[in-house]
């Protein structure tokens, strides 16, 4: 066993939504309606059989941009009753529409949602001043706390490091998933803020705890959760050599997932596992059958049976 610092179970650090969260995908039936009974067997499988502490709905990964305001609300409320009790459910709100993402946020408080998940608004990159009213707005306008959502590769934009510290200053914003992909900005901001970093790139989780970080908002742990909080664990106890071990271990599924848009690769493989997730919606496009035996192939590498 490599202890390389001290063996404090949490590091001394806030968690306000636990070590683990998946970003749920959304099932659908074969139509393409929404599939709210395979919604709650999922996520009820997420939450007891992965071991997750937490998980986002509508966020990307749900496919958020072609479900109606009505779609979320109903699904966000599945979800709540499936499995609030025992897991921190966190609503996906973010838009590039302040007005339009205080609504939202205003709807998921109401359906009992524990925490809200803010994207960067994308498309329209507003100045870092614009970013900050956004965000603020939010999370004046809510009771509920609030993970950032930093995602430049799909917005645009990054939320620069000032801003960061800025945002910290609110009670409300209490953690950021960080999929900026900048070890070197995420430092910054972790040593001058009391914000709780989550990884949102599933292959920098452990580089990220290194540098102050505290868990993963994953994708890829719709298959791998289990294996991923052990690292997470492991590391938080000291054990970096275990915690190094299962990183690349699972380093073939924490990247192969994303060959195409993590959501494609998830829903195939839940297909073929006899999970509810059925097919994407247009534009995305479901997966081929060589995308499908890369996938089989990245599970395999990472010592994950996926079914014929």
């Amino acid at each position: 066993m490599t202890h390389d610092h001290p063996a404090t179970p949490d590091r001394g650090l806030s968690r306000p939504f636990g070590r683990l969260l998946t970003a749920m995908v959304t099932p659908f039936t074969a139509d393409g309606s929404l599939h709210l009974d395979g919604a709650v067997q999922l996520a009820t499988y997420l939450v007891d059989e992965q071991g997750n502490d937490a998980l986002v709905i509508n966020g990307t990964t749900g496919e958020s941009p072609t479900t109606t305001d009505a779609e979320k609300d109903a699904l966000l409320r599945a979800v709540v009753e499936a499995v609030g009790d025992r897991a921190q459910v966190v609503a996906g709100v973010g838009t590039n529409d302040t007005r339009h993402t205080m609504e939202l946020a205003a709807a998921a408080e109401k359906a009992g949602a524990h925490g809200l998940l803010v994207v960067t608004p994308y498309y329209n990159k507003p100045p870092q001043r614009g970013l900050l009213r956004h965000f603020t707005a939010v999370a004046d306008g809510t009771s509920l706390p609030i993970m950032l959502y930093d995602v430049p590769h799909r917005t645009g934009l990054a939320v620069e490091t000032e801003t960061l510290v800025r945002l910290a200053e609110h009670e409300r914003i209490v953690a950021v998933k960080d999929a900026k992909g900048d070890l070197t900005a995420t430092s910054w901001v972790t040593s001058r803020t009391d914000l709780a970093f989550y990884s949102g790139e599933d292959s920098l989780t452990l580089p990220t705890l290194a540098i102050g970080g505290v868990g993963l908002v994953g994708t890829s742990t719709h298959f791998t959760g289990a294996l991923v909080k052990q690292m997470i664990e492991a590391y938080d106890a000291g054990d970096s050599g275990t915690a190094l071990t299962l990183h690349r271990r699972l380093m073939p599924l924490l990247t192969g997932i994303f060959r195409s848009p993590g959501t494609i690769l998830v829903k195939a493989g839940l297909n073929v596992s006899g999970l509810p997730a059925g097919p994407v919606r247009p534009p995305l496009a479901d997966a081929t059958d060589d995308e499908l035996a890369l996938l089989r192939a990245d599970c395999a590498a990472a010592g994950l049976d996926l079914p014929e």
